[in-house]
């Protein structure tokens, strides 16, 4: 297979390092608007070579969109109508609206929508690795609108990567992502926000900072041109787990206040239930 990766980032370079490693790809072509991106990927040797997109849409079999997600919606229609016999795969963390732009396209068939749901806080080239997506879960949605033998290419690339794959319908996978993994993010960024401001009166916070405050702010680090538009397109689901979020910490709140140290103790057991779901 030859394999074109539009946008060389974190999740297109790791894919592209993988599906090089496990022989899935024997030829790997990087699409990215940053002319740097491409040759830092070339001397990294996550791809083979770099070229236009129209030329490395003619030259792949498969087609991965690891743009950000506002990217995708604008780019997917276009590449839809350059394709004849190749799979087109997104890799966002979102999937209603970018499915929307393209349901009645002629081509929808060839287009496979996907969430490897790996990743890491960093961005850009310089963050891909080998076996990022290993035993990991992959989102499959929408199957039935895709084509038998592009989605059958799909399952062959992502069982490639060790990945466990699911199936969910587009409004249910943008649910469960604002659950866990956008929600993250946000709590992420506002401690880390919440910190900062304290840390200009306080300047021994971070001398203090231990593992586990790393560990909680690590997603603090993502970028803002990938999350900000994850936000905007999954906006309503965000806003119904952030509700919920908010009134948990204010029930945190009211209980410190009360002095009620035992419903805080019996509110951390609960909590501790997450460990039958997370081993």
């Amino acid at each position: 297979m030859t394999v074109a990766f539009i946008g060389i980032g974190l999740i297109g370079g790791s894919m592209a390092i993988s599906l090089k490693e496990n022989g899935f790809a024997t030829t790997t072509i990087g699409v990215d608007i940053n002319p740097d991106n491409i040759d830092k990927a070339i001397r990294r040797r996550i791809i083979d070579e770099g070229l236009p997109m129209q030329d490395a849409i003619q030259r792949a079999d498969v087609i991965v969109l690891a743009t950000p997600v506002n990217v995708m919606i604008q780019l997917l229609p276009q590449i839809l109508d350059q394709v004849d016999q190749q799979v087109v795969i997104d890799v966002g963390s979102t999937k209603k609206l970018l499915c929307e732009a393209v349901k009645n396209h002629p081509k929808r068939g060839r287009f496979v929508a996907t969430h490897p749901m790996a990743g890491t806080e960093f961005s850009g080239p310089e963050a891909a690795i080998p076996n990022l997506f290993d035993h990991k879960c992959s989102v499959i949605c929408d199957q039935q609108n895709s084509d038998a033998d592009a989605l059958k290419t799909v399952y062959r690339l992502l069982e490639s990567l060790k990945m466990n794959i699911v199936e969910l319908e587009v409004s249910e996978h943008d649910t469960h992502s604002a659950y866990v993994s956008h929600i993250s993010h946000i709590s992420s960024f506002a401690l880390a926000l919440t910190v900062l401001e304290k840390e200009k009166n306080e300047k021994r916070i971070f001398e203090l900072a231990s593992g586990g405050f790393s560990s909680t702010v690590r997603l603090a680090k993502s970028s803002a041109a990938m999350w900000t538009p994850i936000f905007e397109q999954n906006r309503d689901n965000v806003l119904d787990v952030l509700d919920e979020h908010i009134n948990t910490l204010a029930q945190f709140r009211t209980l410190l206040i009360k002095k009620d140290f035992e419903k805080i103790s019996s509110l951390i057991d609960e909590a501790n239930a997450i460990a039958r779901i997370l081993k």
